[in-house]
């Protein structure tokens, strides 16, 4: 068993790490950090437990300490982080400097060079850049990174396209609040409504895309040249984001063979991770979010509504935005470092 802790403990994905590593085979969860004003707290106190399911007992008696190299224990073969991206930013790199492996969900340092990028089942050589990070950074850490909620229900749908020469994509998102966390948005901001802007989410979408399809080059990534644009809405929903894709190729596939594609994506042999990879459904309503983003236990991608047009090719794509795209991404991340020798 691989020991491992929670950077970021008490918010939603933090609640979501500890329900998805409960009776975890592989790692055994012995760590909780969250703010200063919760450490010394049981976590049962620290955490407004939000989950559908029961607090783990023995998680919930546990000291949550404060978020800081010194306060966890050094033995420790993986650290998950869910802290938010301004915190991170300045709290990652203490803990990479003092030797410990991050598996991140935060947003920072995700486009930067030697920083891994990954969806197991779309680049895990991408880890191979931890070589270069180690020694670009004179730390015996390593960080690695998922992508955006957004980003990751969209791009293991256009992995599997990939062998037809993509060349554009846009993409039109209908996301859900919890991508806010509990506080992001009020109820009287999204009851009867739905805002058509995220700020900074489609530019997550447009980069990070292009960064997890490129391959690893000289130092770095050698980011896929497809272009892609983006507009992200928030819509009323609670969990699950639902994204209306347009895609572009050098070949011209015919529905049948894009369907076919995706039923061949390949999945990996991990403990969370889903077999398919993506869910195919032929009716043209789905998926929809209430009924199909708990596919694959909340970690496959739902895709339907395949169908051409002038210029290329048009889908609706799906996946659960707290469990695959923010901890349950971290955690098949961590597998996949502990698969390829790097815990």
């Amino acid at each position: 068993m691989f020991r491992v802790g929670i950077l970021g403990a008490t918010g939603a994905v933090g609640q979501r790490f500890v329900q998805l590593l409960d009776g975890h085979p592989d790692f055994e969860l012995v760590a909780l950090t969250a703010s200063e004003e919760s450490a010394g707290s049981s976590y049962r106190a620290a955490a407004k437990w939000r989950v559908s399911t029961p607090i783990p007992e023995d998680v919930a008696s546990m000291t949550v300490t404060a978020t800081e190299p010194e306060a966890v224990p050094d033995d420790l073969d993986l650290l998950f982080s869910s802290l938010p991206s301004g915190v991170a930013e300045r709290v990652e790199p203490a803990f990479l400097e003092a030797g410990y492996v991050v598996s991140s969900n935060s947003s920072n340092a995700r486009l930067d060079d030697d920083v891994p990028l990954v969806i197991p089942e779309v680049n895990p050589d991408h880890l191979d850049l931890i070589e270069v990070q180690r020694e670009e950074r004179d730390w015996d850490g390593a960080l690695i990174k998922n992508p955006n909620c957004s980003t990751i229900t969209m791009v293991p749908a256009l992995a599997a396209l990939d062998q037809f020469g993509i060349e554009r994509v846009n993409v039109s998102t209908l996301q859900a609040v919890s991508g806010a966390g509990y506080s992001g948005v009020t109820s009287m901001e999204i009851i009867d409504n739905a805002i058509p802007y995220i700020g900074g989410e489609e530019e997550k979408m447009e980069t990070e895309s292009r960064k997890l399809l490129g391959t690893v080059g000289d130092g770095g990534v050698d980011w896929h040249e497809a272009s892609v644009s983006a507009s992200c809405n928030r819509i009323a929903t609670i969990d699950g984001h639902l994204e209306n894709v347009f895609v572009e190729t050098d070949a011209d596939p015919s529905t049948e063979e894009i369907a076919e594609a995706f039923r061949a994506a390949a999945s990996q042999d991990l403990p969370t991770a889903p077999d398919p990879l993506i869910e195919v459904f032929d009716e043209p309503d789905r998926p929809q979010p209430r009924l199909d983003r708990m596919v694959g236990d909340g970690m496959a991608i739902a895709v339907g509504g395949i169908q051409q047009n002038d210029d290329g090719f048009q889908f609706n794509v799906l996946s659960h935005n707290t469990i695959r795209g923010a901890a349950g991404a971290s955690v098949l991340n961590g597998e996949l470092l502990a698969d390829r020798g790097w815990l």
